[in-house]
């Protein structure tokens, strides 16, 4: 079945990084877009990044756009997402989806805290 573990959040003071990992398994991972959210508490969810499954073509939210990069290694059925500059607004759980046929696919979610 398909499977996405995302890991890498934690506390961070303002203006630091950190980088988002998601491992997938379950479906042919280098054939799929893929997408990183975040849901801050009392607020929808949002898509924050996109790949293609080359990575050729990637997209992004314009409050992250110069911040993040969304990277994949198809070698090793993962997905990044780094994260530069973080403030405040970038606290939120953190997840990676993918769409297979006509199903979204989530992970459990990793926290970024960004706090001084």
């Amino acid at each position: 079945q398909v499977q996405l573990v995302e890991s890498g959040g934690g506390l961070v003071q303002p203006g630091g990084s950190l980088r988002l990992s998601c491992a997938a398994s379950g479906f042919a991972f280098s054939r799929y877009s893929l997408r990183w959210s975040r849901q801050a508490p009392g607020k929808e969810r949002e898509v924050v990044a996109s790949i293609s499954s080359t990575g050729g073509w990637t997209d992004y939210k314009d409050s992250v756009k110069g911040r993040f990069t969304i990277f994949r290694d198809n070698a090793k059925n993962t997905v990044y997402l780094q994260m530069n500059r973080l403030n405040p607004d970038d606290t939120a759980v953190y997840y990676c989806s993918v769409r297979v046929g006509s199903n979204d696919y989530w992970g459990q979610g990793t926290q970024v805290t960004v706090s001084s």
